[in-house]
């Protein structure tokens, strides 16, 4: 069975406003500079759109090494690693060693989210490992929840934003790829497959957050839809499922357009 790629998105910082690429190069981590970058408390825990919906209004465009930020009544910030500061952060129950960015990023930050924050970046000699329940010896990721990559096909969206009787984009659910020609949630039984010259292991489906019911757009909770309808036909045990994770086995490129063919 083979269908078509025809999304790609990346979060450069996460749980901020993602972009929607035609190409994207991909490395041991994933998405090549996706969730480099992550706000943390002082303290070095991770910060998300669970708690804060307005990190979705912050726009993070890569620039060099670096980050321009955008975000409404803010002045453009164009922040580089200035700082030598290492700061041990935690994603969940993970931690590993981060770098600090800039006290200016931070205070940019801080002032527009109304609480303190810091921006850190994950440099090339930390390495964070997958959850070795679902990964191999060496499979890695940036700051993300857990996984490399986040799949969806577009039938599954079409099929949940018909039960619901609204029209809710991709970007709500994050993903970085969209799958396009299959049957809705044709995903879930995926075991292995391959985009252009790339292999992937779906080893695990998204169990889902708060976060699709932020409107990326307004920064705001609406209601709680998808969760609500999410919990009639997908929910296991006390967790509701959509979209599929996946650990790619090895670098390369992805665009728009090529094939996705299903190994397993």
């Amino acid at each position: 069975m083979s269908f078509s790629l025809t999304g790609l998105y990346r979060y450069p910082v996460k749980s901020l406003h993602g972009e929607s690429l035609k190409a994207m190069d991909v490395d041991v981590r994933g998405p090549l500079r996706d969730r480099h970058w992550m706000l943390v408390t002082p303290e070095g825990r991770f910060l998300t759109q669970r708690e804060l919906p307005r990190m979705a209004l912050v726009q993070p465009k890569i620039v060099d090494d670096g980050l321009l930020l955008h975000a409404p009544g803010m002045f453009d910030l164009e922040v580089a690693a200035e700082s030598d500061e290492e700061l041990q952060v935690q994603v969940w129950r993970d931690t590993c060693a981060a770098r600090v960015m800039s006290p200016a990023a931070d205070q940019w930050l801080s002032d527009f989210l109304g609480v303190s924050a810091r921006l850190v970046y994950l440099p090339p000699e930390s390495m964070r490992q997958v959850d070795p329940a679902y990964a191999q010896p060496g499979d890695q990721t940036g700051f993300s929840d857990g996984f490399p990559f986040l799949l969806i096909s577009q039938a599954s969206l079409d099929d949940l934003n018909r039960r619901m009787g609204l029209n809710l984009p991709m970007e709500r659910f994050r993903p970085n790829l969209v799958v396009d020609g299959c049957e809705p949630y044709a995903e879930d039984g995926w075991k292995r497959i391959r985009i252009g010259e790339l292999s992937f292991r779906v080893v695990k489906p998204c169990s889902r957050c708060v976060i699709p019911t932020v409107n990326p757009e307004t920064g705001e909770r609406e209601g709680n839809e998808p969760l609500k309808t999410l919990m009639t036909y997908r929910k296991e045990g006390n967790n509701v499922y959509f979209g599929q994770n996946l650990i790619h086995d090895g670098p390369g490129h992805l665009q728009t357009g090529i094939t996705v063919e299903v190994l397993e």
